[in-house]
């Protein structure tokens, strides 16, 4: 699993954030299944060279939105999610589908010439 994940602390994105973000599409994607154990905080923050404290505040955030699960004395899980709108793959990536639109059009790029982009780059 940590080699799925990385990390750029040279975004403008808080590093928690980041690592929040790429464990929410793992599990959206299917490559974390429910009961699946995470790696303990240590081993994640040693892996991608962060504080401890990051990852603990990256894993908190996802077991209060319900995405991860924490029981004293057993490792952190990944969560049944029990809701009632399931979140798919299309809906977290809309926000950076709307970003690239934005700049896309902000430098006058077509419709066309960004699907050929897109296609090069797939």
């Amino acid at each position: 699993m940590l080699e799925l994940i990385n990390v750029n602390p040279s975004s403008g994105e808080p590093i928690y954030r980041q690592l929040s973000e790429q464990i929410v599409r793992l599990i959206v994607g299917g490559q974390l299944e429910t009961d699946q154990v995470l790696p303990s905080v240590r081993q994640m923050a040693e892996h991608l060279s962060v504080n401890p404290m990051t990852v603990s505040r990256a894993v908190q955030q996802l077991v209060e939105q319900g995405w991860l699960e924490r029981r004293r004395g057993q490792p952190t899980r990944v969560a049944k999610r029990e809701s009632c709108e399931p979140t798919s793959s299309a809906q977290l990536l809309k926000p950076q589908v709307d970003d690239l639109l934005s700049q896309a059009k902000q430098l006058g790029i077509s419709q066309q010439e960004l699907k050929k982009l897109i296609d090069s780059c797939w």
